[in-house]
């Protein structure tokens, strides 16, 4: 962990900022977890009528907050129909669950594919349907109309881009694990991102996706689809190097200059409102990765008694004892609980 801190701030001088709100926030809720000692509150046990509390709490919480901090995860999206694997799934990847017996999209993205025309066809796919589509559920517009009048930040690990699409201020947005709608180079002399939008497209045409009549590309009617690039499209960053995902892997990862600005943004916000009424609103921010979303809002409320920490989540919606007091853990489909919020 202590290397892994020492690139990014490392990265953050030699970009000219000086607060990183990634690893400040990352360092404060490691050193809080260390201290709750006393097991954790689940709403998955609460009573119908206990959690219909707990929303009407968030609610009022809404309503009076100075500020409120989202940070959202991967159920976020998937509650807005964006999931991996089953009907949404064999739609549009059924050759390759049928050549290869890949299952879900999750694990397409580690498959050791025979060729790179194959892996940049798969790539292409997996790119365009989520990140340059809309979800199948109106879940990021109603999250937007319930902060539009409210001073707000949204920490995110998600990398669909689906936030800017529901009309997020982009100012006020941090996607700290990269974004589906960026290259890199793979030569880490290279620290640049590339818009990608122009490739996908030209490389869901070359696969025989047709466009409808909104331009959102669908699959043929014969279903016949080219699993392979051509050579030509595999995709090279304009200095020669080739291309890779902007999805945070290791050190290789590049934090360009928005990331770094972002960044940078979230610890302002944070600092701003310091000692406020903050509503700290977890959406969807499962067990895998806690360290960047859930372990620093638990630790943020435990120091402020004005805080409340509210967790919603299906089958993981927890927080500990120790800010039992100052935490809503609602247990459901996130879509549905945003629905009754107003």
């Amino acid at each position: 962990m202590k290397k892994l801190f020492s690139f990014m701030d490392n990265g953050f001088r030699e970009n000219g900022f000086h607060e990183n709100g990634y690893t400040e926030t990352i360092r404060k809720g490691l050193d809080a977890v260390r201290g709750f000692r006393r097991g954790l509150i689940d709403g998955s046990a609460f009573s119908p009528v206990e959690k219909e509390e707990a929303v009407a709490r968030l609610s009022d919480a809404l309503d009076g907050a100075d500020a409120v901090v989202v940070g959202a995860g991967a159920g976020l999206s998937a509650s807005a129909g964006f999931t991996y694997s089953g009907e949404r799934f064999e739609k549009v990847f059924f050759d390759f669950g049928r050549r290869f017996g890949i299952r879900d999209m999750y694990s397409g993205g580690f498959y050791p594919f025979p060729d790179e025309e194959t892996r940049w066809a798969w790539w292409a796919r997996h790119i365009y349907f989520n990140r340059y589509v809309d979800p199948p559920k109106p879940v990021y517009p109603k999250l937007l109309e319930l902060l539009r009048d409210k001073d707000y930040f949204v920490l995110t690990t998600n990398v669909d881009h689906q936030f800017q699409r529901a009309g997020i201020d982009k100012s006020r947005l941090f996607y700290t694990q990269g974004d589906y709608g960026l290259f890199q180079s793979a030569s880490r002399r290279n620290r640049a991102t590339y818009d990608n939008e122009e490739w996908v497209r030209r490389a869901m045409a070359a696969e025989r996706f047709i466009p409808d009549e909104d331009g959102v590309f669908t699959v043929p009617k014969d279903r016949l689809l080219s699993m392979r690039l051509p050579t030509e499209l595999i995709p090279k960053c304009p200095d020669g190097s080739a291309a890779v995902m902007n999805l945070r892997a290791d050190e290789s990862f590049v934090e360009d200059e928005g990331w770094h600005r972002a960044s940078a943004a979230y610890a302002a916000f944070l600092k701003a409102h310091e000692g406020e009424r903050v509503l700290y609103l977890e959406l969807g921010v499962g067990a895998n990765t806690p360290v960047i979303i859930k372990y620093p809002f638990w630790a943020m409320t435990a120091e402020n008694p004005k805080a409340v920490y509210a967790c919603l989540n299906r089958g993981e919606a927890v927080a500990p004892a120790e800010i039992g007091k100052q935490s809503l853990c609602i247990d459901g489909d996130i879509g549905e609980i945003l629905a009754r919020l107003g």
